[in-house]
């Protein structure tokens, strides 16, 4: 299990990742669930992963090798004319590395599982935030909608349905995303530190803040414990029960 949530805010996208995989209680393993292309000057593209890290690792594996071998006829992840055609790309790769790792039937939906958020943006159009799921299709961020999270999403989901807002700066989001990780680490043992996070600003075209947040980071531990102690005084402070 995993979780990872991309966001859009006024000043560009935000993404945050936890690193844990596991295939049991026995084999838990740390795994970098973030990948970053960059032309500095001209584009950036974040992709997050979830789900069997097998088909994850052959995604991100054969968007790698295809960007950088010279003359292959197939698209390129950094010369793609727009983000649809970025989306578009990265779903029809996923659905060759299942078709591919499952000639005898297997679908998407079963043991080859896995879905992806992608984002960035390139010169010439706005920011972009899209969502692909197992089976290579895709949807977009919108007003409306305006973050994605997959994996072990439950946990974190209201938290930030309830304190987002477009117009925040960078250090409210990094808050907000910190204070929705924490409720899900503390939930479920299969979503674990460290996390990633990365800050693309809007029109930058390159990373604007990358950093890996570990157990022993002090403003995580801050956050941690000060939602804590938060709700703890919110419960003492509401009315009781009538009657």
């Amino acid at each position: 299990m995993t979780y990872c949530v991309g966001l859009k805010i006024d000043r560009g996208l935000v993404f945050m990742s936890d690193t844990r995989t596991n295939a049991g209680m026995d084999s838990i393993s740390t795994f970098k669930k973030m990948h970053v292309w960059e032309q500095p000057g001209e584009r950036v593209i974040v992709l997050m992963s979830a789900g069997n890290l097998a088909t994850t690792q052959a995604v991100v594996s054969l968007l790698d090798e295809r960007n950088k071998a010279v003359g292959d006829r197939h698209e390129k992840l950094l010369e793609t004319p727009s983000m649809y055609q970025t989306v578009r790309l990265v779903g029809e790769t996923v659905k060759e590395v299942i078709a591919h790792a499952s000639p005898d039937g297997e679908k998407a939906d079963s043991y080859f599982n896995a879905s992806f958020i992608l984002g960035g943006q390139i010169k010439g159009s706005p920011p972009r935030l899209f969502m692909i799921y197992p089976e290579g299709n895709f949807i977009e961020s919108t007003d409306d909608t305006p973050f994605f999270q997959i994996g072990e999403t439950k946990y974190g989901k209201p938290i930030i349905i309830r304190a987002y807002d477009r117009a925040m700066s960078l250090a409210e989001t990094v808050k907000l995303l910190l204070v929705s990780f924490d409720s899900t680490l503390k939930s479920n043992l299969s979503v674990g530190l460290p996390l990633d996070l990365l800050f693309m600003e809007q029109d930058a075209f390159k990373v604007g803040l990358s950093r890996r947040i570990g157990q022993d980071d002090p403003y995580y531990r801050t956050i941690s414990d000060g939602w804590s102690k938060a709700l703890k005084l919110a419960f003492s402070n509401l009315p009781d029960f009538p009657g």
